[in-house]
């Protein structure tokens, strides 16, 4: 999936002008689509990327285009950046750079079903539909533009959903927190084995020492979400933006799709 990892160096800052962002917790300013962030510098790097937690810009860090950002800027756009293409090539891009993360994002996915030993049933129809998305990804501005991301979104949806429970067979009813309400819920210790979490508000929730192995996480917002020495081993559909938004130690076990960030506790 080394196609869908961020590489910034061949990106022209998209994320930091194409979308917008409110003053909150998570942004220090507010901004406008198509406006370019104030630490935007000219060579189209952060000037505080080191600096964000610190400066008030935290959501910058939980943020993953999943590669969609060198994809437009160097195939959809062939390396023409939006500053010196003129107003209308910019907007183009800017329109076109959602579109393709929302594709990056279903590749990531489905790129993770294809690992998963007990949705080998769905394996087929998972490559069939991952080609026909990666296809998508190729289209020129224009097509991109006007694709029906949604339609395609719930086909991919589908499929996933399948996988879900080819990996959580025999979990059970009391299993299924799809979308629940579980901000600020005490947690601790929780069997969260094999649970179906997607789409969970899981915000400031504490899960220290829960099992949550071989869990559906696609969708939980797990902002803030306490993960101390929880286990995490299996759980799939996890993406690193999610992580990276939530709490954890050195005793969080994760599934080996990603990496323990490096702000957590020691």
């Amino acid at each position: 999936m080394h196609d869908l990892r961020a590489d910034c160096g061949s990106c022209f800052g998209l994320c930091c002008v194409a979308l917008p962002f409110a003053a909150s917790s998570d942004f220090a300013v507010d901004k406008a689509a198509g406006k370019p962030c104030g630490n935007l510098r000219d060579d189209f790097r952060c000037g505080i990327h080191t600096r964000l937690r610190d400066k008030g810009f935290t959501g910058c860090t939980v943020y993953d285009c999943f590669g969609a950002g060198q994809k437009v800027s160097q195939v959809t756009f062939g390396g023409r950046d939006w500053r010196t293409g003129g107003r209308e090539h910019a907007r183009r891009m800017f329109d076109v750079f959602p579109v393709v993360r929302q594709l990056h994002e279903l590749l990531w996915y489905l790129a993770e079903a294809l690992t998963l030993p007990a949705a080998r049933p769905v394996h087929a129809d998972v490559r069939r539909v991952r080609d026909e998305t990666e296809r998508l990804t190729g289209r020129t501005a224009g097509e991109l533009a006007e694709l029906d991301v949604a339609a395609h979104r719930q086909r991919v949806n589908e499929l996933l959903l399948r996988t879900s429970e080819l990996m959580r067979a025999g979990a059970g009813r009391k299993k299924n927190r799809r979308n629940a309400d579980l901000i600020g819920a005490r947690l601790k210790g929780a069997d969260l084995s094999r649970a179906d979490l997607r789409g969970a508000y899981l915000i400031a929730a504490d899960l220290t020492g829960a099992d949550v192995r071989g869990a559906d996480l696609i969708g939980a917002d797990l902002r803030d979400t306490d993960l101390t020495d929880a286990d995490l081993t299996g759980a799939f559909f996890l993406t690193q933006p999610q992580l990276d938004a939530a709490r954890g130690s050195a005793g969080t076990r994760l599934p080996t799709s990603v990496t323990r960030p490096g702000h957590w506790a020691a």
